[in-house]
C-alpha cells in the first residue's frame, strides 16, 4: 500500500530491547463516491531495523510504501472490554516520493543501480583452409 503518514511515527523498545514502531497511513481509494475522494486510515507496525529506518527517515505527511501482511489480534482494554485490532505488519518500507517532491526536508534516496558498459559485439573473421594443418591420427576409428 502507498499513502501518507498522518502523524510522526512512535518508536519504542520492548523490555528485551527490540525496536518497534507504530504509525498510521492515509491511503486514498481508487474510486470516489459522489465525486468525493475516500480515504482509509491503516494502522501499521514495524519491528527491528525496519522500525529504526521508519523512525529515522519518515515523519508526518511523508509518502510511504509499505509491503507486509494484515494481522488481527484480540486484547482487553483498560475497562475490561474485549477488543480486536487489525493492522499491517510491515516487512518492507520504501520512500513514496523523490527527495525534491518532499520539500526542503532531507531524506534518503537509494542510489540508482549502475549498468555495466555494453560488451563489444563479437566479430568473426573468415579464414583460409591454408590456416589449418591436418593432424595425424593413429586410427580411422572415432575416438569414442
Amino acid at each position: 500500500m502507498m499513502g501518507r503518514l498522518v502523524a510522526d511515527p512512535e518508536l519504542r523498545q520492548t523490555p528485551n530491547g527490540v525496536s518497534v514502531i507504530t504509525f498510521t497511513v492515509a491511503v486514498d481509494r481508487n474510486y470516489s463516491r459522489d465525486r468525493e475522494r475516500q480515504t482509509d486510515f491503516i494502522d501499521v507496525v514495524a519491528w527491528r531495523q525496519t522500525a529504526e529506518f521508519v523512525s529515522k527517515y519518515f515523519s508526518k505527511g511523508k509518502m510511504i510504501i509499505v509491503e507486509g501482511s494484515i494481522q488481527t489480534r484480540s486484547y482487553e482494554d483498560r475497562n475490561g472490554n474485549k477488543r480486536r485490532a487489525v493492522e499491517v505488519v510491515a516487512d518492507n518500507v520504501q520512500f513514496g516520493e523523490s527527495k525534491s517532491a518532499g520539500g526542503s526536508q532531507q531524506g534518503y534516496t537509494a542510489p540508482a543501480p549502475t549498468q555495466a558498459p555494453p560488451e563489444p559485439a563479437v566479430s568473426y573473421a573468415s579464414g583460409d583452409v591454408g590456416d589449418f594443418s591436418e593432424m595425424s591420427s593413429d586410427s580411422d576409428d572415432p575416438p569414442f
